[in-house]
């Protein structure tokens, strides 16, 4: 049976009581004052007057504590066909180590480091560095284009930026360094310095005077036996900066702090994801989104288990059975990725042969989040595996799951389409139109009453107003989500849909006002429209839909290949972008609103009800001829709409 029910009674009857027991696995240099202190922050802060540091807490105490000689990372790499492992003493070296020579390249607590890094070991051990100093880092992914990386370096106003001369994806080499030479350029704020990591399939011609080689510093560094303590840090001081989409198109620097970021995620490790200490994690993510922040770095830390840091593919690197090697090969008991990475696996060897060559059976639970798991993707992986496979819900925001399966606590019945209950410290409302509580079953704004739990966001970096406009202002005493769905009679969440303009690519969140931007941005593009439309694999892509300017003689066909190039050196391949579509014109409401609801319905092949606002219906015809001119529903399932 599980213990669900209680734990989550409990927590809502004596929260403070709750997260002091949890506070209490995290060794503190000096205990928190209060485990909830009202009158700090946008809502409160957690564990006030507490000192403390995260990468002594991933570390230092795992080696004092008897687990010095056990291993703390795995590094796999089928791309360049390397695997090393790092004991816990291996890698507190390696960080005390690099964080010297971030120290003697003047990084102090409190300044901001930019991460430009592939899924290599240099990356996990500059954010734990990062952390051992007080100085707060900003992971930014690889695939972002430079203009992309250069509105992260002038709100965050690094001190240093640590890169990679380059990624690698299946069968091409992505060049990182003019990427970044690029982006200082655009950028107004410009870095003290950058510390580069020349890998071997790409070597980049540094900068005289502003450029550094990582690997002739860090062994200058360890040959004369320079390292750095734990810096004392407070507990609400700012461990780092992670940017998610804004519907602006302008990023959001969401802030995690130290002392509550390691609470929740150590309470996390085994009630939600049923992991020991001394076992063996895996995290299929990268350590560019909030996912490989939580569970590749800290949480296995945390916690004194094993992490692995994969870099490949679900398929490809080589083949369909990737995923089952790693397992195998590294005793893994639980996975988590992205529904995306099953659709691929399924669609490549949708049989599961390869699953026969390799050995499971340490194997426990397949973990799913990103975005919605569609049933048959659960239901095939779980045939499949013959071992739980539990979809869970959660943000760059919070930081950890909102809801989900609780395995430590004791696994619930599955419900498909649905990522469960809601965690302890998550107080999930449905909201109607009135901000009044609506009844189960009924679809509405999912919403947490305030406070928010420990390790959720307490404000976006240096915008506390912005903060409470995007997400505390709709629903007076709530945090907003963004996402829609209902609770029904079981107390499951259901999420339906975004109630915002992000599109959910493979797990990764991107603003249709950012790609609007760079739409709009071509010569002959007179207005546009962005919507994320399902596709079977990455959950959503997204579509343009562009109106020429008049005069244009140009063939559109033309025009629509230099936008989607556009697309990928402005946002880049992250994006996905490969639909374009030139019309004649958008369809609006009589106030000038796009209807990207109803665009996006009938791209989906979805019923909807005609926009009583709508200027022109006929419009809707024509983006339906649009779409079926591509092969998409479109014009097909008009009729349904009227």
């Amino acid at each position: 049976m599980s213990r669900y029910r209680e734990v989550y009674a409990g927590w809502k009857q004596d929260p403070i009581g709750f997260w002091a027991e949890a506070a209490s696995a995290i060794d503190w240099v000096k205990p928190p004052e209060r485990i909830f202190d009202t009158t700090q922050g946008q809502y409160g802060r957690w564990f006030t007057g507490g000192l403390c540091n995260t990468s002594f807490n991933c570390l230092d105490r795992h080696v004092m504590g008897g687990r010095a000689q056990q291993t703390a990372l795995i590094y796999d790499s089928p791309m360049t066909g390397q695997k090393r492992s790092f004991t816990y003493a291996e890698l507190l070296d390696d960080v005390s180590t690099f964080a010297a020579v971030l120290r003697d390249k003047g990084v102090r607590k409190g300044d901001r480091v930019i991460l430009y890094m592939p899924m290599i070991p240099q990356a996990v051990i500059a954010m734990l560095a990062c952390a051992r100093l007080g100085a707060v880092h900003s992971v930014v992914f690889g695939g972002f284009a430079a203009n992309e990386l250069a509105t992260r370096i002038d709100d965050a106003k690094p001190k240093l930026i640590l890169a990679a001369s380059c990624g690698l994806e299946p069968g091409r080499v992505v060049k990182y360094k003019p990427l970044l030479d690029n982006a200082i350029a655009l950028a107004a704020h410009k870095p003290d310095g950058c510390i580069i990591f020349q890998r071997a399939d790409e070597r980049a011609a540094l900068t005289p005077g502003r450029d550094h080689d990582w690997t002739s510093l860090f062994n200058e560094a360890k040959a004369r036996g320079n390292r750095a303590d734990a810096a004392i840090l407070a507990s609400t001081d700012p461990l780092y900066i992670l940017y998610t989409s804004g519907t602006t198109g302008e990023p959001k620097g969401v802030v995690r702090d130290n002392g509550g970021h390691m609470v929740a995620l150590k309470w996390t490790m085994f009630n939600h994801y049923g992991i020991m200490p001394g076992e063996v994690f895996w995290t299929a993510s990268d350590v560019g989104w909030v996912v490989g922040h939580s569970y590749i770095v800290y949480g296995p830390l945390l916690h004194g288990a094993t992490t692995i840091l994969y870099e490949g593919k679900p398929v490809g690197t080589p083949n369909a059975g990737a995923f089952w090697r790693v397992l195998s090969e590294h005793k893994a008991v639980a996975l988590f990725t992205a529904p995306t990475a099953f659709r691929a696996i399924k669609k490549e060897d949708p049989q599961g042969k390869l699953l026969g060559d390799y050995d499971l059976s340490r194997f426990r639970t397949l973990f799913l989040a990103g975005e919605r798991a569609d049933p048959d993707t659960l239901k095939w992986a779980e045939k499949l595996l013959g071992k739980p496979v539990l979809d869970h819900w959660w943000q760059t925001e919070t930081g950890w799951p909102i809801a989900g399966n609780p395995v430590g606590l004791g696994v619930l019945p599955v419900k498909h389409g649905s990522p469960a209950v809601p965690m302890p410290g998550y107080d999930l409302r449905v909201l109607d139109e009135h901000n009044k509580p609506a009844p189960r079953g009924k679809t509405g704004s999912l919403a947490i009453r305030l406070p928010l739990p420990p390790g959720c966001l307490p404000t976006l970096w240096d915008k506390d107003k912005r903060f409470r406009e995007s997400y505390l202002q709709d629903h007076p005493g709530y945090y907003k989500t963004s996402d829609a769905g209902y609770i029904d009679k079981d107390g499951y969440v259901h999420v339906m849909a975004r109630t915002d303009d992000i599109i959910n690519v493979a797990g990764h969140r991107l603003s249709t006002g950012a790609l609007e931007e760079v739409l709009s941005g071509h010569p002959d593009v007179a207005e546009c429209a962005v919507i994320g439309i399902a596709d079977a694999l990455k959950g959503q892509v997204p579509a343009g839909f562009v109106v020429l300017k008049s005069g244009v003689t140009r063939p559109a066909a033309e025009i629509e290949k230099e936008i989607i190039q556009k697309v990928r050196d402005e946002i880049g391949p992250v994006a996905a972008f490969k639909l374009a579509l030139t019309i004649q014109r958008l369809p609006k409401t009589r106030s000038g609103k796009i209807l990207r609801g109803t665009m996006r319905a009938i791209a989906d092949g979805e019923a909807y009800k005609m926009p009583a606002t709508i200027d022109d219906p006929a419009i809707l015809q024509e983006i339906g001829e649009a779409l079926k001119a591509r092969g998409l529903p479109g014009a097909e399932l008009l009729k349904t709409g009227s």
